[in-house]
């Protein structure tokens, strides 16, 4: 079974530097408060480490 993240962007991106940005928008976030569900990856666990501290994840 592959494991899912709800991960759901808390913070705004002014700011932020252009790779935080980028990794914010490659995750599929659009604005604060906007979810989305991933597969859980080796590479995604590198984005959300890039911006932890503007989003936060839960295990679906």
């Amino acid at each position: 079974m592959n494991k899912k993240l709800i991960i759901t962007q808390v913070r705004g991106l002014s700011g932020m530097t252009q790779r935080q940005i980028e990794s914010v928008k490659t995750l599929g976030l659009k604005r604060i408060r906007h979810s989305v569900t991933l597969n859980d990856t080796p590479a995604l666990r590198g984005k959300i480490k890039t911006v932890g501290h503007l989003v936060s994840v839960k295990e679906a």
